[in-house]
C-alpha cells in the first residue's frame, strides 16, 4: 500500500527545502553507524542507499509499503509493522535511527522503551524531530512536537544524550522567512484559531491541500531560491532554538 501526504518527503522540486534537510540526517548518521542497524520509518526509502553501505545489516521498518522503495541491496531487509512495540528480540541492534517519526507516535514513552530494549549495551539511538519553536503552524499529522528540553527528558533513560540540531545558512533562512510570511497570510483567515482546537482528523486533508498549494506557490514566486538550496546549506550544531530539527544521539 502506498501513501503520499505532505508528511512523506519527496524529491519533487517544490519539496526541495525539506528534502535537502532530511537527507542531511542520513548523511550524518552514515558517518556514525556500523554493524546491525535498524531504521524506524522507511518513508519513501530515499535514505536506504545512503546508510546501507555503512552497515553489516540494515533493517528498515515502516507501517506502509511504499512502491518508491524499489529493489533492496543484499544487506537490507524491509519489515512492515506498526510500532510500538518493535518486533525484534532484546539487544538485536548496534544502532537505531529514526528520522521525523517520533512526533507521530501516540505513546512516545513506550516507543523509547522499545528502542532502548532492542539496542545492545553501548548502542546508539539517532533521532530527529521538528524543533517546536521553529514550527509555523499546527501540523495535524503530529501527535506532538518537542522543545529541546522535552526531548532530552524523554531520553533520560539512556546513559548519555548528545543534544544537537539542524540549522540553515542565509539562503535557507531566506526561504524560511518567505514561507513564514506566506503561512501568516493564509492563517489570517483563521480568526477563531480553529487550527488549535479542532480535532486533528478534521484538519489533515485541508492541511495537506494548503501545504501543497503553499509550496507550489513559493516555488512559482521564488523558483531560483527554492531550487538552489542544497544539503550543504544545512549543518548540525549544538542545539538551540533556531534549529529546524532536533538531532539527538542517545547511548544505552
Amino acid at each position: 500500500m502506498g501513501v503520499q501526504t505532505a508528511e512523506r518527503v519527496s524529491r519533487e522540486v517544490t519539496d526541495n527545502y525539506v528534502y535537502q534537510r532530511s537527507r542531511l540526517a542520513y548523511v550524518e548518521a552514515a558517518k556514525m553507524v556500523s554493524g546491525r542497524v535498524l531504521e524506524i520509518g522507511t518513508g519513501t526509502g530515499y535514505g536506504i542507499d545512503i546508510i546501507a553501505p555503512s552497515c553489516a545489516t540494515f533493517t528498515t521498518l515502516d507501517k506502509y509499503c511504499s512502491e518508491a522503495i524499489g529493489e533492496l541491496p543484499d544487506n537490507v531487509e524491509f519489515v512492515n509493522a506498526t510500532v510500538p512495540p518493535l518486533p525484534f528480540k532484546d539487544e538485536s541492534f548496534d544502532y537505531v535511527v529514526s528520522f521525523q517519526v517520533i512526533e507521530h507516535i501516540a505513546d512516545d514513552k513506550e516507543f523509547i522503551r522499545e528502542v532502548h530494549r532492542v539496542l545492545r549495551k553501548g548502542g546508539k539511538f539517532i533521532v530527529t524531530t521538528p524543533n517546536r519553536p521553529m514550527s509555523l503552524t499546527r501540523n495535524p499529522w503530529h501527535v506532538r512536537e518537542y522543545t529541546s528540553e522535552e526531548l532530552y527528558v524523554l531520553l533520560m533513560n539512556f546513559a548519555e544524550v548528545e543534544c544537537k540540531g539542524v540549522v540553515g545558512n542565509e539562503q535557507v533562512m531566506a526561504y524560511y522567512e518567505k514561507n513564514r510570511e506566506s503561512v501568516r497570510r493564509i492563517m489570517r483567515f483563521d480568526i477563531l484559531r480553529m487550527q488549535w482546537w479542532l480535532p486533528a482528523s478534521l484538519l489533515k486533508i485541508p492541511y495537506d491541500i494548503m501545504n501543497r498549494r503553499n509550496r507550489r506557490k513559493l516555488h512559482s514566486e521564488n523558483t531560483e531560491l527554492t531550487e538552489s538550496i542544497r544539503m550543504e546549506d544545512y549543518s548540525v550544531v549544538a542545539v538551540d532554538e533556531r534549529c529546524f530539527d532536533l538531532f539527538y544521539i542517545a547511548t544505552k
